[in-house]
């Protein structure tokens, strides 16, 4: 970069204070979110499901577990590091093969020692899985009842070696509808997250389904005073994901995925949903190649930041859940 063109990525705030910014109700009509929301619905998964991040499941003595709509599922790798999925029960006794061990790439049952290679065995059937260098997917057709496909729906992202990626997991009492429904809500940013959203303005909403972005102007706060400001688009290319990306800003091409996936049964009356967030983040500027030689030490700031805003979105998704099981809910 030019350093006659390089311009700092902070700028001063002027912009009025928390209650004197001007209220988003209006704009953020309940009709527009649910159109939103809808739209979202009709898309095809092709029956897959995040389970959580790459990392998660490496390559060592110990499989991954976790239960997606009501399903258990175990995940480990070969050798090779070739990622294997399958019921998480056992199918001598039933135990749970999450607790098993993984011995040159073979998932051992702790209980009696039975083995699985990831192929067919007496009534164990593996599932499909990809692994997309920063999340892990199943594919469960049994949960997900829509014509399966080859590949899960993989949002674009910057090359992995130009960028820096964490993922954070938080799991809510509502169903993956109230997640995505609080991401295709942007008017609530800087009103209900002030500690990291600033000057929040909808530019653009979405115009067809061939078009169907909510474009947002935002400045990210980093002091009570000095922000970030970006342009970002939202966007659902499943019915359980939604994507920001950074378009316009420092930060350009970064993209934050958030995952809604369902930890129980449809007909569950206490719902559980976990929300998997990738932080994709890149830059052009110089000295994003010493964040990424730092990115073990970035990772875990990363995903506090994450937690901080979901502790919040949590809440909203967990009450707007609520309000819908007793029909109060006002949309």
């Amino acid at each position: 970069m030019d350093k006659a063109r390089w311009t700092p990525p902070l700028r001063r705030r002027s912009g009025p204070a928390w209650a004197a910014q001007k209220p988003s109700w209006r704009e953020a009509k309940p009709s527009l979110v649910a159109e939103a929301l809808t739209r979202a619905s009709a898309r095809r998964s092709g029956n897959w499901f995040v389970v959580g991040a790459s990392r998660d499941v490496a390559a060592g003595v110990r499989p991954y577990g976790r239960t997606v709509g009501g399903l258990e599922v175990v995940l480990w790798r070969s050798n090779t590091g070739e990622l294997h999925a399958g019921p998480g029960a056992c199918p001598h006794l039933g135990a749970p093969l999450r607790d098993g061990r993984v011995v040159c790439g073979t998932l051992v049952c702790h209980w009696h020692g039975l083995t699985l290679d990831g192929a067919p065995f007496a009534g164990w059937d593996p599932f499909p899985a990809h692994d997309d260098g920063v999340l892990v997917w199943v594919r469960l057709d049994e949960v997900g009842g829509e014509e399966p496909s080859d590949r899960p729906v993989v949002p674009v992202r910057p090359a992995a070696s130009s960028a820096v990626d964490a993922v954070f997991t938080a799991v809510g009492r509502c169903e993956p509808q109230d997640v995505v429904a609080n991401r295709l809500d942007p008017w609530h940013g800087s009103w209900f997250h002030p500690h990291s959203f600033v000057d929040l303005q909808v530019v653009r909403l979405p115009q067809s389904d061939h078009n169907n972005a909510f474009v947002v102007d935002v400045s990210f706060r980093v002091t009570s005073r000095l922000v970030v400001p970006v342009r970002a688009e939202f966007t659902a290319p499943d019915p359980r994901t939604v994507a920001m990306h950074i378009t316009e800003g420092d930060g350009t091409t970064s993209v934050v995925e958030t995952h809604a996936t369902p930890l129980t049964g449809k007909a569950d009356a206490d719902p559980r949903t976990a929300v998997v967030e990738a932080v994709v983040a890149a830059s052009n500027r110089r000295g994003f190649a010493l964040a990424r030689a730092a990115a073990p030490l970035l990772r875990p700031l990363m995903r506090r930041a994450a937690g901080r805003l979901w502790r919040d979105d949590l809440a909203y998704a967990e009450r707007r859940w609520t309000l819908r099981s007793t029909g109060r809910f006002p949309g």
